[in-house]
């Protein structure tokens, strides 16, 4: 991906450097947007997240509250 998604994600992929430590093991998201704006980012944070061999966890909708 280009330099764009790794500026827009810069959190998501210090996580996932932090998860190659073995600091982590399961993301947890609040919202899955957390993930990507499209499919093309979306499929690069999936990719990220398995080159980590992190699992990833969604927070169901009912739980969410606001949204």
């Amino acid at each position: 991906m280009t330099t764009a998604y790794e500026q827009k994600f810069a959190d998501f992929l210090r996580m996932c450097d932090q998860a190659k430590q073995g600091k982590l093991e399961v993301v947890v998201v609040h919202h899955p947007e957390t993930l990507g704006d499209d499919y093309a980012e979306i499929v690069e944070s999936l990719n990220r997240l398995a080159d980590a061999k992190l699992r990833l966890s969604i927070v169901p909708r009912a739980e969410r509250g606001g949204r």
